[in-house]
């Protein structure tokens, strides 16, 4: 058996490693990986911080953490992270602030991370989760839940999307096998909990806590504009520029827990091992290593999907339906029916968990099925799709249901930038906007007849 002390550096003094633990945790939860890490070549730093508290945001925790940071590293130092669940959403808000604080994380670590939240968020704001998760210390957080964090926690968070659309598909990138970005790595563990709380929590495809297919960076995100005309020409792909470069390294026998208070010695040697990366040659050649050793298990891909008007306010009363499409005509893809969850704060925000199938990896085009209402006969979403020109009905009259039903298809097979990139993709999490018109019929404003012919009428 290797041993797993951390090699160390000749002639180079300490790097600095922070320890970030997640939701209703503590610091010294991290005090057997500190033990691994611990070494001549690295210095362990355990955060600590307060989660347990209805006010508390992740941005005010990843402000504390910048504060903190300051105080222990002299200057412009840099550093590495390893970070459990939730604290990957720290130090992703944390990252997001400034473009330059890339350059000073040199190795991000993520172990069984909630990068896209956790399907128990939402479950955790109810007495259940009070009783599970919740404060017990008594003073005034006595078993308070942390609304704040579970609200940001849940599937298809508001908060969730927004950072993705700074991290992920901003002008800046934040994460890529170069020195001027942190290397990134991934792990999450292959099992789920036992007894009571196995009960309680498991789902499948997840580690217990947090979904196989929602904690990779790996992601990307489509824009699907129905407010013009020829859609399909219309419909832009936007990716993170390292897309397939972050690889999930699935850990076996291993559940959300136990990465962290139990981890096996591969798992070990794995970190350590990552932590040596110190250039794209050597980035490339770890993930090839660590792929090879992933355990294997069930394919799934996580959907994020927004439905918003032309003005970007929600449409929160919608339907999709989506379909394989090929020679024999269209089926539905009944894995995108059975795992929906609408976000709790707004419900034009979807998450969509998709277990891939033959369905999936045969479909060549996929087609979707969008009605939207606005629960008024006065006002119309009004959306283009298949080249069929929707308007507002003619004399201004609104339909039954206030709902414009709209078809969209496009091949599952993009090239952006010389790059095929499919829409189904194991591991990754696909975000998915799209735009429609929001049109008010003219009984909504209109002028008076003229005094005149008022008393003509008469």
């Amino acid at each position: 058996m290797e041993s797993t002390v951390a090699p160390s550096v000749a002639g180079k003094s300490a790097r600095k490693v922070v320890l970030v633990h997640g939701y209703s945790a503590q610091g010294r939860d991290f005090s057997r990986w500190r033990e691994v890490i611990q070494s001549d070549a690295f210095h362990v730093h355990i955060g600590d911080y307060v989660s347990l508290n209805n006010e508390i945001t992740i941005k005010d925790i990843a402000e504390g953490f910048d504060r903190s940071l300051t105080k222990l590293l002299d200057g412009s130092e840099d550093f590495d992270a390893i970070v459990h669940s939730t604290g990957m959403l720290v130090v992703r808000a944390w990252l997001t602030v400034y473009p330059e604080r890339a350059k000073r994380l040199k190795h991000l670590i993520a172990l069984a991370p909630a990068t896209n939240g956790s399907p128990l968020a939402h479950k955790g704001r109810g007495w259940l989760g009070a009783i599970f998760k919740g404060n017990r210390k008594i003073g005034p957080d006595f078993l308070e839940a942390g609304d704040r964090i579970l609200e940001a926690l849940e599937l298809g968070s508001d908060f969730t999307w927004k950072l993705a659309d700074r991290d992920l598909f901003g002008s800046h990138a934040v994460y890529g096998p170069t020195a001027d970005t942190p290397y990134v790595f991934t792990f999450c563990g292959a099992d789920d909990y036992g007894g009571l709380l196995g009960s309680f929590a498991n789902e499948p495809g997840t580690d217990g806590t947090v979904r196989w297919a929602g904690c990779s960076l790996n992601s990307r995100k489509f824009t699907l504009d129905l407010t013009q005309p020829e859609v399909l020409r219309r419909a832009s792909l936007h990716k993170t520029e390292n897309i397939d470069d972050i690889p999930l390294i699935i850990v076996p026998k291993v559940n959300h827990s136990t990465i962290v208070s139990d981890p096996p010695d591969e798992l070990k040697q794995l970190v350590l091992s990552a932590l040596t990366v110190n250039s794209v040659e050597t980035y490339k050649r770890w993930c090839e290593q660590a792929k090879a050793r992933s355990a294997k298990i069930d394919e799934y891909q996580q959907f994020v999907l927004r439905v918003v008007d032309e003005r970007g306010d929600p449409i929160p009363d919608y339907h999709i339906e989506i379909f394989a499409v090929d020679d024999g005509g269209r089926q539905p893809l009944r894995a995108f029916n059975n795992d929906v969850h609408p976000f709790t704060g707004d419900k034009s925000l979807r998450n969509f968990h998709v277990k891939l199938d033959e369905s999936t990896r045969r479909a060549k085009r996929v087609s979707l099925r969008l009605t939207a209402s606005s629960g008024t006969p006065l006002v119309q979403y009004i959306g283009f799709g298949d080249g069929v020109s929707t308007r507002i009905p003619a004399n201004d009259t609104a339909t039954p249901m206030a709902a414009t039903e709209v078809d969209i298809s496009f091949d599952t097979a993009f090239t952006v930038e010389a790059q095929l990139t499919s829409f189904f993709a194991p591991f990754t999490t696909t975000f998915v906007e799209l735009r429609m018109n929001r049109e008010p019929v003219q009984a909504v404003f209109s002028f008076l007849a003229p005094a005149g012919r008022e008393r003509a009428a008469g």
